[in-house]
């Protein structure tokens, strides 16, 4: 058997000596065997063009593949190219993101859509550094890209792959730690097969997601069992090694549905977050934080002023939302709100507008808003 010339950490910080670890020939071709037979039917896997995997990465960012599909093919119908992309005005992506998340992922890619179609010829780098370079491209998606669509060796590091590294060559310390990162993705690069890293990379993805899963993995089905140095230490179901969750913090929010008047009856003011702000881009119903013994409606009077500089008659709650995001809760009690004084003005907005309520969703609006269009149906007499 011939010796592996990869190193990984020992729990205690040291490295095993080569022999220790399963040999690098073996794995590549077992892996890669095992992935023609059982890749999944992706609609990404099924073009080699840059554009549309690129777009794949980028929305696969923090998100299930499950997830992915649908909003892949209807964005991909909207934009079907990088130039239609580049030359859509961004209200319109968003809304196409509407509720798939991390919408800083919609605002990079059509933000890097124009600097490739005005720096690059309309042409994606073909280099991990190079696409690494672009709005909302990191280390992992930049060697995703590279491998996948241009045949680029380039190692990539993703939550699955992690894993199956981590089990298969028995990390123990905390993947998530820095030197363990760089020691993990020396691993990754020494493993890939010349000429092969975009399939490789996916094997490696998939073999995660479907065999080597963070709970349970069926490791009667992995075509790399017996090489496996965490199940050979009955240690599979341990690592990678859990990091502890800092407490999700919960935020009670009160906004706003404000109903027009004169010119502005039947209509509600919406507002647009400002575009380097969470949910950046989105449209809203105005409101804000509730600050420690300020009730709810006295909170969604203040907030008001403070983001559109209007004074409101602040009545009967119309909704209670809560929402989870990925790092905190909110609570939101929505009231309706009577505009009585002063101009509306975009302060700490990008911008405002009176709309009908049937109108509100052509907008893009995020998921909490929805919930509280949803809630104001039953009760639509007040807004007509």
């Amino acid at each position: 058997m011939a010796k592996n010339p990869l190193t990984i950490p020992r729990c205690h910080g040291g490295r095993p000596s080569p022999a220790m670890s399963p040999p690098v020939t073996t794995l590549r071709r077992r892996i890669l065997a095992w992935y023609a037979a059982a890749a999944r039917d992706l609609p990404w896997r099924a073009t080699r063009d840059p554009y549309r995997i690129w777009v794949s990465e980028i929305m696969l960012q923090q998100t299930q593949v499950d997830t992915v599909i649908p909003y892949y093919r209807r964005f991909l119908r909207a934009f079907p190219t990088l130039k239609a992309l580049a030359a859509a005005d961004i209200d319109d992506v968003l809304k196409c993101w509407e509720h798939l998340g991390y919408y800083a992922r919609a605002r990079n890619l059509h933000k890097a859509a124009g600097v490739i179609l005005h720096d690059h010829g309309g042409h994606l780098p073909m280099t991990a550094e190079g696409l690494a370079a672009l709005p909302g491209v990191g280390r992992y998606t930049a060697a995703a890209i590279a491998s996948i669509a241009f045949g680029q060796d380039a190692a990539a590091l993703d939550g699955n792959i992690r894993r199956v590294l981590c089990r298969l060559f028995r990390v123990q310390a905390n993947p998530r730690d820095g030197k363990t990162q760089q020691q993990l993705w020396a691993l990754a690069a020494d493993l890939l097969p010349s000429g092969q890293a975009g399939n490789f990379n996916q094997a490696l993805m998939d073999l995660g997601a479907t065999i080597c899963t963070p709970r349970s993995p069926r490791c009667a089905r992995c075509p790399v069992t017996l090489h496996c140095q965490a199940r050979l230490h009955k240690q599979q179901n341990e690592l990678p090694k859990a990091v502890k969750k800092t407490p999700v913090p919960h935020y009670r929010v009160a906004v706003g549905v404000i109903h027009g008047k004169a010119a502005n009856a039947g209509r509600i003011l919406m507002a647009k977050r400002k575009a380097d702000a969470l949910l950046g881009g989105l449209w809203e119903f105005p409101g804000g934080k509730i600050n420690r013994g300020e009730s709810a409606a006295e909170a969604a009077k203040r907030e008001i002023a403070e983001e559109i500089g209007i004074n409101v008659k602040v009545g009967e709650r119309a909704a209670l939302v809560r929402h989870a995001y990925s790092h905190f809760r909110v609570t939101i009690e929505a009231f309706h709100c009577k505009h009585v004084s002063g101009k509306p003005r975009a302060i700490a907005c990008d911008k405002i507008r009176w709309l009908r309520p049937q109108d509100i969703r052509r907008l893009a609006i995020p998921k909490a808003s929805d919930k509280i269009l949803a809630a104001l149906k039953p009760s639509a007499g007040s807004l007509q």
